[in-house]
């Protein structure tokens, strides 16, 4: 039998190497260059220290502190975590659990204890004696989550994100608040780490179990929570804790390799946002407490993700939330921590200037280097060449700009809708077209056999076209084959060929920013025999349909989409009412054209501008898709 040479390299260099050897990996002296004492995981004292200086010295970081002290104080009258799943997860627990012990942890070293103050003295004032004795109020409400999560029955491995965050989370108290725990409260969480989370853990590693292999957030999060909680006890429980990190060592590349070639994430921004945070909490442990990340910053594309993180927030502060996305990304206080990493201030920059959920991390990785001007430096369009996603803008730092989000990309991906071919639309200040985003994931078959039957995430719940009523075709694959960005006019071009195969021979859909303000979206069909086409919108304005125009407005701002070609197609508008158990919809509606093809080649051009008088004058040219650009190689 002939064996593909590039086949066997991919096997080779996909399988983890102790899978290769046919046994777990051998780490006894991962641990060798382990720091004695805490804390040691995420931040060192010499970075409280940092810390503690940047609170006087800088602004912005005393109102993060600030803001973090009224969130930690209200904690202290809450109760603790309970053991309470939804649908078959554990995971808003395990997150209010991190950000409470975290939260609380965290400032308790920055302000509880007086013989670590920087620029302070404990007996300076009535109120600095005041703030020492409520930092510790922190950390005993601290100690009281840990040991409420300690003793759960178990932190729910069936759906292991739960046990990792869980894991994390006591991992992070744990040496945090070393010092100030009581022999017993070492030993219990010390005990439910063991037992709640490495143990479960490892027995997925043994087997090869499917987020050890996987390519995506799961990846991350799993490997992340396992070595923080492995880091935090490592010199108590040295075997076990060696052969958690050799495992997540091995394991975590995979979902490295994902960022390749330059950043971009197939899962959407929030699951970017979810996948990085994690990662951040693997590098920063592992370079703490091992001063080694096991090489894993010269994995091509990461250092770039940030980039990925600034392009795809449209200038609503609304994120292109493809596949099972929110609206929002997040808080992404690891942006802080890449700017460091990478050397990267734009990162810092763009962080400061766009948070949002604001957690203990913005102030403990905080960096202030970074300017706007940074920001305005990069350019307003970009392509994501391995996740074929392209994003257009007019302009940084203008809440009026015009901004695009296209995706071509791979319907196979984690999270992913039958979306190829969508696309968002900011325009002065409001959203145009929305992406609906994901469902409720606790509906029947989600992740399963009926995931293709729910709106949201059939072809119909998408911004882009249906041909003869049918979803895209579930594995295929668009890749972007013509991208420009000018700054007069930058576009890209989408083939949607494999998502509509069975119905035509080629689909095209190339979308353009013309003059900094108006956006042409074209689509080219050429089929064998006659197909029924229709193309979509989604938007929350109210719209008024007359002829080949649609009026929308919202907010008092107005955008008129006019059909340039057919010059016979008409539009009708229609409410998108969706019926339990599916999630509502409000004030949402579907701009829609009809086209039926007679077996030819055929084309749907619209034009999207903003106010509402009509200017057919000003109506571009309409040339082939082919003749935008030729098509990108390489």
């Amino acid at each position: 039998m002939r064996v593909d040479r590039r086949m066997l390299l991919c096997v080779l260099i996909c399988t983890p190497t102790w899978a290769q050897s046919g046994g777990p990996p051998a780490d006894a002296d991962v641990l060798r260059t382990l720091r004695s004492g805490h804390p040691r995981l995420l931040v060192l004292d010499e970075d409280f220290a940092r810390v503690r200086e940047l609170i006087e010295t800088n602004a912005d970081a005393r109102r993060l502190h600030e803001g973090l002290v009224k969130y930690a104080t209200r904690v202290l009258d809450d109760e603790p975590v309970v053991h309470r799943l939804i649908g078959p997860r554990l995971l808003d627990q395990s997150r209010t659990c991190l950000h409470r012990v975290s939260t609380l942890a965290a400032l308790y070293r920055l302000d509880g204890d007086p013989l670590h103050a920087t620029g302070r003295e404990a007996s300076k004032s009535d109120e600095v004696a005041s703030r020492v004795k409520g930092d510790r109020r922190f950390a005993d409400r601290a100690i009281k989550e840990m040991l409420t999560a300690a003793a759960f029955p178990d932190w729910n491995p069936r759906h292991f994100l739960d046990t990792a965050e869980m894991a994390n989370a006591l991992g992070i108290g744990y040496d945090w608040l070393y010092d100030v725990l009581s022999a017993e409260q070492r030993r219990a969480i010390r005990t439910a780490i063991v037992e709640k989370g490495l143990t479960p853990g490892l027995a997925v590693y043994r087997k090869g179990g499917w987020w050890a292999d996987a390519v995506h957030n799961w990846n991350q999060v799993c490997n992340g929570g396992m070595t923080v909680g492995a880091l935090a006890i490592a010199d108590e429980e040295r075997a076990i804790a060696a052969e958690v990190i050799g495992f997540a060592r091995r394991s975590i590349p995979r979902a490295m390799a994902t960022f390749a070639p330059d950043g971009g994430w197939p899962e959407g921004p929030g699951y970017w946002n979810y996948a990085t945070r994690y990662t951040a909490y693997y590098w920063a442990a592992l370079n703490t407490a091992l001063d080694n990340d096991f090489d894993l910053k010269s994995m091509p594309g990461f250092a770039d993700t940030g980039l990925f993180r600034i392009h795809c927030e449209g200038p609503t502060g609304l994120a292109f939330n493809y596949a099972d996305g929110g609206s929002t990304v997040g808080g992404s206080g690891q942006m802080m921590y890449f700017a460091r990493l990478f050397d990267r201030p734009v990162y810092a920059a763009y962080a400061r200037e766009h948070r949002s959920d604001t957690g203990v991390f913005d102030l403990l990785w905080y960096d202030a280097r970074g300017t706007a001007a940074d920001i305005d430096k990069l350019p307003a369009a970009a392509w994501f060449r391995g996740i074929d996603v392209a994003f257009l803008r007019s302009k940084w730092h203008d809440p009026a700009a015009t901004f695009v989000g296209f995706k071509g990309g791979d319907n196979r991906a984690n999270h992913s809708h039958l979306d190829l071919g969508t696309f968002v639309l900011d325009g002065q200040g409001e959203r145009w077209a929305v992406e609906l985003g994901a469902d409720d994931y606790n509906m029947p078959g989600y992740f399963g056999s009926q995931r293709w039957t729910y709106y949201r995430l059939r072809t119909e719940g998408q911004n882009t076209l249906v041909i003869n009523g049918e979803n895209q075709d579930p594995k295929a694959k668009a890749p972007i084959v013509a991208f420009d960005s000018s700054s007069d006019r930058s576009f890209a071009v989408a083939d949607l060929s494999a998502a509509y195969a069975k119905h035509a021979r080629r689909v095209q859909r190339g979308v353009a920013l013309l003059d900094s303000q108006a956006v042409l979206i074209q689509d080219e069909i050429d089929a064998a025999s006659p197909v029924e086409v229709a193309w979509s919108m989604h938007t929350t304005a109210a719209a008024e349909p007359d002829g080949r125009d649609v009026i929308m407005t919202l907010n008092g701002k107005t955008m008129r989409a006019r059909v340039l070609e057919p010059a016979s197609a008409a539009w009708t508008v229609e409410e998108v009412k969706l019926d339990p158990p599916l999630k509502p919809l409000r004030d949402t509606r579907k701009l829609m054209l009809g086209l039926r093809t007679e077996g030819a080649a055929s084309r749907i051009v619209v034009l999207m501008s903003p106010g509402a008088a009509s200017a057919a004058a000003d109506a571009p040219v309409v040339r082939p898709l082919a003749q935008w650009l030729q098509p990108v190689g390489g």
